[in-house]
């Protein structure tokens, strides 16, 4: 079969499904990826055929979305792909109806919903409707928690077509367990997030200022790219925290299992996600959470037995779990990580995906 992904970030195609791409390829399908350019283009090329188009992540320019809108269109016809896989709002919603329009079959994934929708108004209602036009022809539409689910079909959006699958996974063996690290001198506390309002960025700050005002052996460290539109707010923030060595800013780094293994505990106040990955490789490191009671977020540990949830856009929340974990005992944390692998390992290895996308095609291929 001739496959075409749409997506939005090489970057999340290559870490989150590139053991996906080498089972299509495994299987004898022809793969092809359209993807906006950027510098990790080059290491999907090993994997798929690149299409590069311009494609702005973000914005809202309909006159630029529109053009997103008929590049698909020509794609398709130039292509003539047997099934298009589809991730991240824009290629669901503009690929989806490409494809509907095209006659193509087409698997959707649903990374997550974003603010745009959840915080509701006149935006989140147009992109309801377009995803509820999107999503009808769909195989199948799949969904990485349960609330995103509910939240779409009761809307009625892919109703009678949709299917929850545990996130993108993890790679168990690239990222395998890591003993836990001595406590003798400090108690290391990492976030890995990309710098923005809707990641928690503003609660991970303020709970570290007060923390550390508690207990100054306490480490705070923080790896995660800057978004351009906010860097201008944040960037002042961490640098001067920084200077008061409140954090450490690590900046985009491509070795996070490395930076998990050195740390004993991995916090994500994220707003909202689809199932979040880095959540997942830190539970497979052997590392407890701490982590936003959100769908997306709570499926990855099991509450108190391997992290502890606590109510989003709160740093009072935040500051609470992380007294409730550092009333542990080291070998209590240490049993939360193992605890923690133990729970991926049964529910999020990366071959549930890689079954799960061969049986639909399998599906496609009869029909």
């Amino acid at each position: 079969m001739k496959i075409l992904i749409l997506t939005n970030y090489a970057n999340g195609l290559y870490l989150f499904r590139k053991e996906l791409l080498s089972a299509f390829a495994q299987d004898g399908h022809e793969v092809a990826a359209l993807l906006p350019p950027d510098e990790n283009a080059d290491r999907l090329r090993g994997l798929c055929r690149v299409i590069e188009t311009p494609f702005d992540r973000r914005g809202v320019n309909p006159l630029k979305d529109m053009g997103l809108f008929l590049s698909y269109l020509a794609l398709l016809k130039k292509e003539k792909p047997d099934v298009v896989l589809t991730y991240t709002v824009k290629p669901n919603v503009y690929g989806g109806i490409a494809c509907r329009i095209r006659g193509v079959p087409y698997l959707c994934n649903v990374t997550g919903l974003g603010t745009a929708i959840e915080n509701g108004g006149l935006l989140s209602g147009i992109l309801l409707a377009m995803y509820r036009i999107s999503m009808k022809s769909a195989r199948r539409v799949f969904f990485q928690n349960m609330k995103n689910r509910d939240f779409m079909n009761k809307r009625n959006i892919a109703v009678h077509n949709s299917a929850l699958l545990p996130g993108s996974g993890v790679n168990l063996l690239e990222h395998p367990f890591r003993d836990y690290p001595t406590e003798e001198k400090h108690v290391r506390f990492l976030a890995v997030i990309r710098i923005m309002k809707d990641k928690g960025i503003e609660e991970y700050l303020e709970a570290a200022r007060i923390m550390k005002k508690k207990d100054k052996s306490l480490k705070f460290y923080l790896a995660g790219e800057y978004e351009e539109e906010t860097r201008s707010l944040y960037e002042p923030q961490i640098e001067e925290l920084s200077g008061k060595k409140v954090i450490k800013y690590l900046g985009h780094i491509d070795n996070v299992e490395e930076v998990m293994a050195k740390s004993h505990i991995i916090v994500h106040p994220s707003y909202h996600e689809g199932l979040s990955n880095v959540l997942l490789e830190a539970a497979a490191c052997g590392r407890p959470v701490l982590a936003s009671d959100i769908g997306g977020c709570m499926e990855t540990f099991s509450e108190g037995e391997s992290g502890f949830g606590f109510a989003v856009k709160s740093a009072d929340a935040l500051v609470q779990a992380m007294e409730k974990i550092l009333a542990l005992s080291a070998e209590e944390r240490r049993q939360m990580g193992i605890a923690g692998r133990a729970w991926v390992e049964k529910n999020f290895d990366r071959s549930i995906i890689i079954k799960a996308y061969r049986n639909e095609l399998k599906e496609v291929r009869t029909k």
